[in-house]
């Protein structure tokens, strides 16, 4: 059996779900596209030549399942398939023995309402942790720029800080509350909502021009949000 390396894991044995019709070294079989082969010493074998005919696949998507089942079956290898467009070998389930899986979903059924019930209580606190951090983020914005406009700190924190976005909101740097983050958060904010950059882009200007185009309406903006906030650090110093 050929054992090759995965990305992020040991070595482990491994079977192919071939791209391309092949044909077994051993038996001669016509094995079509979507076919469970290994590799020996450089030979492609169907599953019965390499002994491994007696197993079930288990699809990759069920994380209980599939855990519980390695744990019972003796012996299962990881099944992977090329990707033509990563370039890379990808995990698509594995092979197991038929009654380690019987026996992985008669666990999974059996606590199945109780794993629900903490992934709903997981998918909870994260939410709270989240509105916690978009809060305290738009508590910044109107800190940082106290002119502007009433409700719209919040509606830019929650763009920001949209889960899975990328957006400056979910860096490092904001959920310190860096203020930098915060204000390269509301320049965003007012770039697209109070210059022609959208437009500018609609009409086929590259991002960095249209950007060079209204930087200095983005400046006066953030001056006038800005202000309040210089008035009263004048005040205090008189």
């Amino acid at each position: 059996m050929t054992k090759v390396q995965l990305p992020g894991q040991g070595k482990e044995l491994v079977v192919f779900c071939i791209v391309n019709d092949s044909r077994c070294s051993e038996c001669g079989q016509e094995l079509r596209r979507g076919s469970f082969i290994t590799l020996e010493e450089g030979r492609a074998l169907c599953l019965p030549c390499a002994d491994l005919d007696h197993l079930w696949f288990l699809p990759r998507g069920d994380t209980a399942l599939t855990r519980r089942t390695t744990k019972y079956s003796r012996i299962h290898p990881v099944v992977v398939r090329w990707s033509r467009t990563r370039k890379r070998y990808e995990r698509q389930g594995i092979l197991a023995e038929p009654e380690a899986i019987e026996k992985a979903e008669r666990e999974c059924l059996a606590d199945a309402e109780l794993r629900e019930a903490r992934r709903k209580r997981a998918a909870r606190r994260r939410m709270e942790l989240d509105q916690v951090h978009i809060t305290a983020f738009a508590q910044k914005i109107r800190q940082y720029f106290p002119h502007c406009p009433p409700g719209e700190e919040m509606q830019i924190a929650e763009h920001a800080c949209r889960k899975y976005s990328g957006r400056i909101g979910r860096s490092a740097a904001a959920k310190r509350l860096d203020e930098q983050a915060i204000r390269l958060a509301v320049m965003a904010h007012i770039r697209h909502c109070y210059t022609r950059y959208d437009e500018l882009l609609f009409q086929r200007w590259s991002r960095h021009q249209a950007r060079t185009e209204v930087k200095d309406e983005i400046e006066e903006v953030l001056s006038q949000w800005e202000k309040r906030m210089a008035d009263l650090r004048v005040s205090s110093e008189q």
